[in-house]
């Protein structure tokens, strides 16, 4: 009996140290994700499921999101995840335009920074059509200063991308990490795995 109670105890412990170090990870080290939209499109397709790195930018308390020890702050071009403003419940992904200091300006389509043309090696746009500023953000915008402590964000598909042209800046405190590789990627319309997509390197 002894013995028996003795083996139980010695599976719960090694199950509770398991425990403790996916916490421990999810919490501090690396987080999975899975893509819903296309609003990253081509970098990121419906269906990719990607890991987050949370070390890169810095330890922080969980829940609280308070920095315990800073590392680096995001930097322009960045696929950065992070809390969505608008809705809490919500983890959102976009790549980092602009940070705190910059000025960021769009002008039909077209992106300043700082007052120069932005290289936007990334971002590619699937409508000619420009709607004006007074209508709607999503192809004129300011110029408008990014405050210490944010950052302004698009998606890489700029025509078909709700982010910061819309609803503003996200705080560094909301920041989750930094996306670095797709791990699995699975193709819902035709019901395959998208194999070429495995271990890419996200930039």
């Amino acid at each position: 009996m002894t013995q028996t109670k003795s083996k139980i105890r010695e599976y719960a412990e090694a199950i509770a140290i398991a425990i403790v170090i996916a916490f421990f990870i999810r919490a501090f080290v690396i987080q999975a994700f899975k893509i819903p939209s296309g609003s990253m499109k081509p970098t990121l397709l419906i269906g990719d499921h990607i890991l987050v790195n949370k070390f890169i930018y810095g330890i922080k308390i969980p829940y609280f999101r308070t920095m315990f020890i800073p590392i680096t702050d995001p930097q322009r071009g960045d696929v950065a995840v992070f809390i969505y403003p608008e809705d809490r419940s919500k983890d959102f992904i976009k790549r980092v335009i602009g940070i705190g200091g910059d000025t960021i300006e769009i002008r039909n389509k077209k992106i300043y920074l700082n007052g120069l043309p932005y290289t936007d090696k990334h971002g590619i746009y699937t409508d000619d059509f420009i709607i004006p500023g007074a209508v709607q953000p999503r192809d004129n915008v300011g110029p408008v200063l990014v405050p210490k402590g944010y950052l302004f964000v698009m998606g890489d598909n700029r025509d078909q991308s709700y982010d910061s042209r819309f609803w503003g800046f996200v705080p560094l405190r909301d920041v989750l990490g930094k996306a670095f590789i797709i791990y699995w990627s699975w193709n819902g319309n035709d019901h395959s795995v998208r194999w070429n997509r495995f271990g890419q390197l996200l930039r």
